[in-house]
């Protein structure tokens, strides 16, 4: 008997469901469901330019809908598919993306006195509305409790989960008070699925806990109260309302539920797998293991690596973490990434680039790429910071913003955008640098996501920006592949006939494609790379007091030189 397993994975503008064959990776169907709230699913504040909320309605309308179409699609492909040959479910989410609940569990959007408060409503990850607690946090914490930043790169981020819980309350103190606790969504949808959503007895993710809410047993878990009433005397109450244990995602978040099974056309009782990070299970979709740089590349981008538990490993500066069973059971994950790079492409586009490149976002992206990949590397004379949505690793600073240097009256569109795509490679290749320069050999590149597999231009300028091949993932689902591998690893082995995460890799993960670097390329992407990191310190760090003068004119020599070339 064929058995199969559902990842689900709920993205920053719409989730969707995966239905994947445990014996080959055949990935039967899948089905998209864009939230219908806000703007593209997002929820904003037009006097506000950092908040960013989402409907957790949209959450389960998009469970029902993304699976039981996904169903419909698998029995059209294969008359034989039987959804009760199904075992188990897999989640994926963003992160850090936590919400007030009362003590059932429902989020209080969901209730009369607070619908429409934005507050009261999913904190997405890519909210920066608490960059002021997230700096109150790290200064605190490098006076009284170090190690709790030395896990997670040094310094606390406004994406993440205290940061928004002390905002709420410094800005809402109702919200923050009705709430009995908060809960992080890669958390609630699998409780949802069992029909257990009390916040105590919800089993929160490992992956969640340690990157975003300075949780490890080395220390008890979560920050002490001590810590805690000195950031704000109503936090140290709240720690009693969240949780004492995290878990790994090959762990049982629970069984579906006799409604939801019902609801969905499925069998009650199948495996729901503990919840983690879009990200993290990306990886895992991805084949990712020791050695292993896996780049998820999309509105932003989270890179993710996993080094044995049984190994030493020195703490990162900059990162988002390393937490020991965070991506997959037995290793520390390691966790860096940048705050923006396909938005940063969209919004060039949709508010900078004329008609004659296309009516549409996708002619634009395609005149574009031709046209910039026409130039060779330096010849536009342009060197950019993508910083856009402010810089995650290695700097670590929301308040960062964007730069574009080099602009003459002879600038065209293509060689901004080509000068885009360069300055997020220039990102990447910061942070592959910061990580091995602590120990962490990078051997292999594996990159998914949706930039990844339609950008191929995009592809072979990373690779011939950091001088390696950069491989790509031969599923396009890479996070919701990893969230059915551990949907199916939960299940046991006895059903699933997985006995780990390993294993069901072996089996149901591959490459696609290699983009080999240019050598010749990477000789000039290397003298522009000196001149991004130049102005990287300058810009992002309090420590540079050097001179800059010489960048507009070595932008303009490099200019010359590429033009010159045959």
């Amino acid at each position: 008997m064929k058995k199969f397993a559902i990842g689900l994975d709920f993205g920053t503008n719409s989730c969707r469901s995966l239905i994947v064959d445990l014996d080959d990776g055949t990935e039967l169907a899948s089905h998209v469901f864009p939230y219908p709230s806000g703007r593209d699913g997002i929820l904003l504040d037009p006097k506000e330019p950092n908040l960013a909320r989402q409907n957790p309605q949209d959450y389960l309308d998009g469970t029902k809908e993304t699976i039981t179409e996904a169903i419909s699609g698998a029995q059209k492909e294969n008359s034989e598919f039987d959804p009760l040959n199904i075992i188990g479910i897999g989640i994926d989410t963003t992160g850090s993306s936590p919400m007030p609940v009362n003590g059932e569990g429902t989020p209080l959007c969901l209730l009369p006195e607070f619908k429409n408060n934005l507050n009261s409503m999913v904190w997405l990850w890519k909210d920066h509305t608490g960059h002021s607690e997230a700096v109150q946090i790290t200064e605190l914490a490098k006076k009284i409790c170090p190690e709790y930043l030395s896990k997670i790169g040094g310094t606390y981020s406004s994406e993440w989960f205290w940061s928004k819980v002390l905002h709420c309350y410094n800005t809402d103190p109702d919200v923050f008070n009705a709430a009995e606790s908060f809960v992080e969504i890669c958390d609630w949808i699998p409780a949802v699925l069992t029909g257990e959503t009390k916040p105590e007895k919800i089993k929160r993710s490992i992956c969640a806990a340690g990157h975003k809410a300075m949780y490890n047993d080395s220390w008890g878990g979560l920050p002490d109260k001590e810590f805690l009433s000195a950031l704000s005397p109503v936090l140290a109450p709240l720690r009693d309302k969240l949780y004492k244990k995290a878990f790994p995602s090959d762990k049982l978040a629970g069984k579906l539920s006799k409604e939801w099974a019902n609801e969905l056309g499925l069998r009650e009782g199948i495996a729901i797998a503990v919840g983690a990070f879009d990200a993290h299970m990306g990886a895992v979709g991805a084949g990712v293991k020791p050695g292993t740089l896996v780049k998820i590349l999309g509105t932003s981008t989270c890179d993710i690596m996993v080094s044995p538990h049984n190994k030493k490993i020195s703490d990162i500066p900059g990162v988002c973490g390393i937490v020991d069973g965070s991506v997959m059971p037995g290793y520390f994950g390691i966790e860096a990434g940048q705050s923006a790079v396909g938005d940063i492409f969209l919004w060039f586009l949709s508010n900078l680039v004329p008609e004659k490149y296309g009516k549409t976002i996708d002619e634009k992206f395609e005149n574009l790429s031709r046209e910039a990949e026409k130039q060779k590397p330096g010849e536009h004379g342009l060197l950019a910071l993508d910083w856009n949505n402010g810089n995650r690793t290695i700097l670590v600073d929301v308040r960062l913003t964007g730069l574009l240097l080099g602009q003459t009256l002879h600038t065209e569109p293509h060689e901004i955008y080509r000068a885009l795509i360069e300055a997020t490679a220039f990102g990447a290749l910061t942070i592959i640098n910061r990580i091995e320069e602590y120990g962490v050999p990078v051997k292999e590149i594996v990159n998914c996501g949706g930039l990844a597999s339609k950008n191929p231009f995009l592809m072979q300028v990373y690779a011939d920006i950091t001088g390696r091949p950069m491989e790509i993932s031969g599923s396009e689902q890479t996070p919701a592949l990893g969230a059915a591998i551990f949907g199916a690893v939960a299940a046991g082995k006895e059903i699933s006939g997985f006995s780990n995460i390993e294993e069901a890799q072996d089996k149901l993960t591959g490459i696609k494609k290699r983009f080999e670097p240019d050598l010749a390329n990477n000789s000039v992407y290397k003298k522009l790379y000196a001149l991004y990191k130049q102005l990287h310190d300058a810009f992002g760090t309090e420590q540079w007091s050097g001179k800059m003068h010489n960048v507009m004119k070595n932008l303009l020599i490099i200019r010359d030189q590429q033009r010159k070339k045959e």
